[in-house]
């Protein structure tokens, strides 16, 4: 079996986890949207003080962890594109597919660093 350059093996480990906090960051806000909903629905029902407060407690946790992920995101991103930059100025590599996908995440999800 032919052994991996670790570089290459390095760029994915850090394409992933740029994917996966981008994922986390969506998921949050969407969780905390769909919170925000059943509390309305919940208010307008006339619910109990007791459970609109807890609901309101999952509304803020939720919304609390969207900076957090924004700052992951971030740190995880210029790592990405350091490293991308050092594979690309060596010039060997260009065409190598885990190249490109780390390209093309950085692209995906430079609308969110930028945001």
């Amino acid at each position: 079996m032919a052994e991996v350059d670790p570089r290459i093996k390095q760029l994915k480990i850090k394409t992933n986890v740029v994917k996966r906090i981008a994922k986390e960051k969506f998921m949050y806000e969407k969780e905390a949207e769909q919170f925000e909903e059943k509390l309305e629905k919940m208010k307008a029902d006339k619910r109990d003080e007791h459970e609109l407060r807890k609901q309101a407690e999952c509304v803020e946790e939720s919304k609390a962890m969207v900076p957090d992920c924004m700052s992951r995101l971030r740190k995880a991103y210029k790592d990405l594109d350091e490293s991308l930059q050092e594979l690309l100025g060596e010039g060997e590599l260009k065409d190598n597919e885990d190249v490109q996908a780390a390209t093309t995440v950085l692209s995906d999800n430079k609308h969110l660093i930028s945001a």
